[in-house]
């Protein structure tokens, strides 16, 4: 196709034009009889958001994705671009991406006036066919649609009665394309009436011109329920003319979640190769976000974007390879401790409520990898508040008599490996209950050790202090004798 180069040539050839949403729907339905994937890269939406896309495209509807941030809209929206056919005709330096066959703007029906079948005509990739917009308050009507512009009339000295002199927006210039706007309610409402006749009459209105152009565009919003009901809204008639309103979610299990963190996280071939980030570990950062989700300080409204797992994630991988090589190690793997550099990425991703901001946004993460943790530790241990007395043999007596003994185990953020490992084996007691409860020996049951640490302190049986440069555990009523003291010094 690409060595035909007029439009005699592109007759001869026997080529007939699709519109953008026939073009969609044949190539869709050819995936779906190959079995292909459609939307690659996409997790979690496969029995959900996917389906009621791939509907939408068979009904040739425009379409909105509603939900909120961090749910892959925009990804989707991109997507669709390989839905397109590779190449299409148009007409050389039409600024309209005029169809040879059905010329639309003036410079291309003049043309092809001039020249008939000698048109120039230029192949265009599909890559070149996908618009997009933020809708932001400071877009006009000039920036979508288009305006007179003085400067082409005075260069070309035509009056401004002489259609020629308009400069077409963003959404003329999507002709035969795919057009995307950004958080739709943002747009304020005189802009969104803009898009009425487009979306389904193809009418545009530039400085009183009234131009009946049969623009081809394949149309998809996204939107925030958030804006959607507070900042803005989506006025009723433009809802009314687009025809599939889809929602989004956020991923339904810990293990889709990980794997999209997987997927998008941005480690270095360095940090593949020298840290180990155990499974325990990457479920317990999922659970978190999980738990930002559900907390009471954190604005369900605004969500938790999936950005919040994969920023932790690296985060956590770099917390690793920094202590890694200040130790002058060659590998380490990751630690519960490791999480403390993890923070700056959950207070950056959570909206908080009033409740939220009295406690700050430090005190919440906290709270939230608290919690994560205790609910991982009863995933694995036996919870210790509801240990019946005298009928059943309590797995923390000896963790518990070791602390009240008046020993402590101190973790220092950089500890090296080896001191790691040694002062987590100085604890006693607390190696025989990993490999007692479940089954675990050796390095692999490194990580549990340190859960289970993490676990007792959330369930009050021993105490821990949260230092600069190191964590702190020690028996929980020597804690609480150091606090009398302290006030009966004073």
């Amino acid at each position: 196709m690409n060595d035909i180069k007029t439009l005699g040539q592109l007759k001869a050839s026997g080529y007939t034009s699709k519109s953008v949403k026939e073009e969609l729907r044949a190539n869709l339905i050819d995936k779906l009889r190959k079995k292909e994937q459609v939307f690659s890269g996409i997790i979690g939406f496969d029995d959900t958001v996917l389906p009621d896309i791939e509907r939408a495209i068979l009904s040739r509807h425009n379409i909105l994705l509603l939900g909120l941030r961090g749910q892959a809209k925009t990804r989707i929206a991109r997507l669709l671009v390989n839905l397109l056919d590779e190449y299409i005709p148009v007409v050389a330096g039409s600024e309209l991406n005029d169809d040879p066959l059905a010329p639309m703007s003036r410079f291309a029906i003049d043309l092809i006036a001039e020249k008939g079948d000698d048109t120039p005509i230029e192949w265009l990739h599909r890559n070149e066919r996908y618009v997009e917009k933020l809708a932001t308050p400071d877009v006009s009507v000039a920036d979508l649609v288009g305006d007179v512009d003085p400067i082409k009339a005075a260069t070309l000295k035509l009056p401004y009665s002489d259609e020629r002199v308009i400069h077409f927006g963003l959404v003329p210039r999507a002709h035969r394309s795919i057009f995307v706007i950004n958080e739709l309610p943002d747009l304020q409402a005189r802009i969104q009436v803009s898009l009425f006749n487009m979306l389904q009459e193809g009418d545009i209105q530039i400085r009183g011109f009234k131009l009946r152009l049969p623009l081809d565009i394949q149309f998809l919003f996204t939107a925030n329920p958030e804006d959607y009901t507070n900042r803005g809204s989506i006025i009723t008639p433009l809802k009314d003319r687009i025809e599939s309103q889809i929602l989004t979610h956020y991923p339904k299990s810990i293990e889709i979640a990980l794997a999209i963190t997987k997927q998008e996280a941005s480690l270095s071939a360095e940090q593949k190769e020298g840290v180990a980030v155990p499974d325990l570990l990457e479920i317990l950062l999922e659970q978190i976000a999980m738990e930002a989700r559900e907390s009471e300080f954190v604005d369900e409204k605004s969500g938790v974007s999936a950005r919040l797992s994969i920023s932790a994630y690296e985060n956590l991988v770099s917390t690793a390879e920094r202590r890694m090589l200040i130790n002058s190690e060659k590998s380490t793997q990751a630690r519960i401790t490791d999480f403390w550099g993890v923070v700056p990425a959950i207070t950056g991703k959570i909206e908080l409520v009033y409740e939220g901001e009295q406690e700050g946004p430090y005190n919440v993460a906290m709270a939230l990898m608290g919690r994560a943790i205790k609910k991982m530790f009863l995933d694995h241990f036996p919870n210790p508040d509801s240990l019946k007395r005298g009928q059943e043999r309590d797995p923390y007596g000896t963790i518990r008599a070791w602390f009240a003994g008046g020993n402590s185990i101190d973790l220092l953020n950089d500890a090296s490996d080896k001191d790691f490992v040694k002062a987590m084996d100085g604890v006693a007691g607390l190696r025989k209950l990993v490999e007692s409860t479940l089954k675990l020996k050796g390095e692999e049951a490194i990580p549990y050790m340190e859960l289970a640490l993490h676990g007792l302190a959330e369930f009050d049986v021993i105490n821990k202090d949260i230092l600069e440069s190191s964590l702190s555990f020690r028996d929980l009523l020597a804690n609480m004798l150091d606090d009398d003291d302290l006030f009966g010094d004073s």
